[in-house]
């Protein structure tokens, strides 16, 4: 990995690390308003311009994310790596610091609301740690070898496996909020409730639980894709060392 490469990384882990921050005191503040004896499920509903700015924050996050990643990545797949990275790094430094703030989570199996975007995410806070582990050593993996050879990209089979172990994890976290909801609507009915009947539906929601198993073989197959990878790159590169020194 050259120095050029850890310098960026090391400003793109202070750049994540600060936005878990900020995030983090968002929801102190929030909670201080919406939850001051503590957080727990069922939700209280926000007012509708806090819930629009609650939503339009989550999608600035993402934005900031990528941008992260197009400034700092050279090639579309460093692009990608840094953008995983800091991904990794701001998820699981918004839990350290809701940890220092206000001694939240109690543990790694606490519940906790993911994301709100397309419908609720939850699960245990390890869950989530896991994927952002998960987010990180790949794109770890990407910057060593893309520091040695600046043609690294990531294979078909890899992008297969990669997208299809997400597609699991994603199911995964949105499993038990959509057996909550399909008890009242069934999946054809559903497309035509009214948004506000859902809404009343969704406040009352709480988790039950996680599908660990379909959660783990997601992370299995994501796993299988970073190993192809890594497979792939380090005999490539171990082939042009050889190359050299001929």
């Amino acid at each position: 990995m050259k120095i050029n490469t850890k310098h960026t990384l090391l400003w793109a882990f202070l750049f994540a690390a600060a936005m878990g921050f900020l995030e983090a005191a968002v929801v102190v503040y929030l909670r201080e308003l919406y939850y001051p004896t503590g957080f727990s499920f069922p939700l209280v509903p926000l007012a509708g311009d806090i819930a629009l700015v609650e939503f339009l924050r989550e999608a600035a996050t993402m934005v900031m994310l990528l941008g992260l990643g197009i400034l700092a990545g050279r090639t579309a797949t460093e692009k990608f790596a840094y953008f995983m990275f800091g991904f990794g790094v701001w998820d699981i430094f918004y839990y350290v610091f809701l940890k220092l703030l206000i001694h939240w989570p109690e543990s790694l199996l606490t519940w906790d609301i993911l994301f709100l975007i397309p419908v609720i995410w939850t699960g245990p806070v390890l869950s989530p740690v896991i994927v952002a582990s998960t987010m990180i050593l790949l794109a770890l993996l990407v910057t060593r070898f893309t520091g040695k050879r600046r043609s690294t990209r990531i294979g078909r089979r890899e992008w297969a496996l990669l997208t299809a172990g997400a597609g699991g994890v994603f199911l995964a976290f949105i499993w038990d909020y959509s057996a909550y909801i399909l008890k009242y609507y069934s999946a054809a009915k559903l497309w035509t409730v009214p948004s506000r009947d859902l809404f009343d539906l969704s406040i009352r929601y709480i988790p039950v639980s996680f599908n660990w198993i379909l959660f783990g073989l997601g992370e299995l197959v994501i796993l299988a894709g970073i190993g192809l990878f890594y497979l792939r790159n380090k005999r490539a590169r171990t082939i042009e060392e050889d190359q050299d020194k001929i």
